[in-house]
């Protein structure tokens, strides 16, 4: 197949006008075989050579850098002068400077448009452009570099690196290799190698984005990690300590020398403060609110002003906003690039956090390097640390609220203990049998919930209980609450019971799980009335309660009530309760009918029972 093709050139070579005067005929043969044997192996050898060391190329160096030795090896194939790479980036639609050799990122422009532009050509048609003569070409517009640089012919090279993902695009961009010589004829050969080198580079860079891909799970990991080991602590969660644990994840990202969290007030006039690291006093004004026009970033970064006006100082995009340069963008106040220059900051991002495609808060990052932009992976990172942080800070204030909802649940469960005396006291009131009954309900649920503020942070151990014992307690109370939810032509039906149903967990688990059931049934019966029916019984290991009423759910409800995917909290904590007792929830679906039925392993002697009620 080879020889073939070394006939056909040497055919090829002999209808040349000039092929008449080789008169020996023998020359052909030998000129075959030398091109067989000895220079078309050199070639190939030297050009296999030159494509795997693209190929080979480390992907752990950065974008840049690779691209930088990608150019450094084409300018030494191709004898030419120097070479530079933009990639176009759709989100504002120039062309960035993205890598050269030898290295002048420093001096190149940071943007250029994608119109009438040589390398926005090449990226819309995806087609090799020539320019044999530079200072001639109108699409040029920065002669003055070219002259400094003694280049005057360019050849620009596209190439492209496919997506990953279907909602992802292509990567496109273009190298400009440069040479010395004027009016500047390309030989074929010359332009194929440089098209060949590109399309390897694309080979290196999806390298890379695979590399990145599994670097961005293993930062998401390791941020999860250290916020569900704060999350685990005894002194609850604190914004402080969740800052401390996850900085260190990304500091092999960002030379960081502050970041913030600020959250969006309804109206998009103000930002608050909400946490920062490093928490020192004086650095960040936990709390401190301002106002959003205060900061021209600000109000980027939530749409009031649009980003028309285009600088070389900051880089406006849907997903971020990099600050390049403080003290020379007119995105930033007078007090902030004060700040900036007493922290040694030389670049700041802001990265908008959204919640239904609004932005509800944003994370700064503060770097000391002269960052003049992120990655995608390196968005994404910073966008999944955000997402955990407000996270972590709803927490916070949950566990705030909870362990300040104890006090008053205390208090309030004590005066009802003192009220039940005081009225023991009063004949009249105290013989009065609906009078004694509410006032039993008022102390024992207020003594209720002040176990569950004192069980948040203090948890009480597992404790054998009846279970029948309170299912008919939680059953008299839900006899209340369907008067108070004034439904009518409700029909209770109690029983059969298994007494005693003994079983091991906290009480207050085991009510919070029934009343929550009792709930949920009670507000499913029709508003022209039905059934609601509760029993108890021992079936194998388990002891069961069962709860049906009038009603009926849809086959895929009912399979989203047991994976988790129910839109009500009070089912979602249920059926937490239930695998903290190691137990089973089941949800039966007859005709017009639903039935819940509540697992728990049965202890002590009823545990062998097999099934009688």
């Amino acid at each position: 197949m080879i020889w073939r093709s070394v006939e056909r050139l040497v055919e090829a070579v002999r209808k040349e006008p000039w092929a008449h005067v080789v008169e020996d005929e023998s020359f052909w043969s030998k000129l075959a075989y030398r091109l067989q044997n000895v220079f078309l192996p050199a070639f190939l050898n030297e050009t296999t050579d030159r494509v795997e060391k693209i190929i080979e190329i480390e992907p752990d160096l950065t974008e840049p850098e690779i691209l930088a030795k990608v150019t450094r090896y084409m300018v030494m194939f191709l004898g030419a002068l120097s070479a530079s790479v933009r990639i176009y980036d759709p989100d504002t639609g120039q062309m960035l400077s993205y890598g050269s050799y030898p290295f002048e990122e420093a001096v190149r422009p940071t943007v250029i448009p994608l119109e009438n532009t040589i390398a926005g050509d090449v990226v819309k048609t995806q087609k090799t452009h020539l320019v044999p003569s530079i200072l001639k070409e109108d699409r040029y517009s920065d002669k003055d570099v070219v002259r400094r640089k003694g280049a005057h012919s360019l050849m620009a090279v596209p190439f492209a690196i496919p997506r990953f993902f279907p909602h992802e695009r292509d990567t496109v961009g273009v190298i400009q290799i440069y040479y010395p010589e004027d009016e500047r004829a390309f030989p074929p050969l010359d332009i194929q190698m440089a098209e060949i080198m590109a399309r390897r580079l694309s080979y290196v860079i999806a390298r890379k984005k695979i590399l990145s891909l599994y670097r961005v799970k293993e930062k998401k990991e390791a941020i999860d990690q250290k916020i569900f080991q704060q999350l685990g602590s005894r002194e609850g969660i604190k914004m402080k300590e969740v800052f401390n644990r996850v900085i260190p994840e990304i500091a092999d990202i960002i030379n960081l020398q502050s970041c913030a969290l600020f959250s969006v007030s309804e109206d998009h006039t103000r930002v608050v403060l909400e946490a920062g690291y490093p928490d020192t006093p004086g650095y960040h004004g936990i709390g401190k609110s301002f106002p959003v026009n205060s900061e021209r970033a600000f109000e980027l970064i939530l749409g009031s002003e649009p980003a028309t006006e285009e600088t070389p100082f900051e880089v406006v995009t849907p997903s971020y906003i990099l600050i390049i340069d403080p003290q020379q963008s007119n995105k930033v106040s007078f007090n902030l690039k004060k700040f900036a220059a007493n922290q040694n900051i030389n670049s700041i991002l802001y990265v908008p956090l959204r919640v239904g495609g609004e932005v509800t808060h944003f994370m700064t990052f503060d770097a000391i390097d002269f960052r003049k932009r992120y990655s995608e992976w390196e968005i994404e990172i910073f966008l999944f640390l955000g997402r955990e942080l407000i996270q972590a800070q709803r927490l916070e204030q949950l566990d705030d609220t909870l362990h300040d909802f104890k006090n008053p649940a205390i208090a309030t469960a004590g005066f009802a203990r003192r009220l039940k005396n005081m009225l023991s006291q009063e004949p009249a009131l105290g013989d009065n049998a609906t009078v004694k009954k509410y006032l039993d309900i008022l102390v024992d649920e207020t003594s209720r919930l002040q176990e569950m503020a004192l069980s948040i942070h203090h948890p009480d151990s597992d404790q054998q209980v009846d279970l029948t014992a309170i299912v008919k307690k939680r059953l008299e109370i839900n006899q209340e609450a369907i008067k108070e939810m004034l439904k009518v032509n409700v029909a209770l039906r109690e029983g059969p019971y298994r007494e005693p149903l003994p079983v091991r967990g906290n009480p207050l688990h085991l009510e919070r799980i029934l009343d929550n059931l009792l709930n949920n049934a009670t507000k499913a019966i029709p508003l022209k009335g039905g059934d609601l029916s509760v029993k108890t019984y021992a079936e194998d290991h388990w002891a069961c309660v069962e709860m049906a009423n009038t009603g009926q759910i849809a086959e895929e409800d009912r399979l989203r009530l047991l994976e988790g995917g129910s839109r009500g909290r009070g089912f979602y904590i249920t059926q937490r309760l239930v695998r903290l007792l190691k137990g089973r929830l089941e949800v039966r679906v007859g005709k017009d009918m639903t039935t819940m039925i509540v697992r728990v392993p049965l202890v002590g002697e009823g545990a062998d029972a097999s099934g009688e009620a």
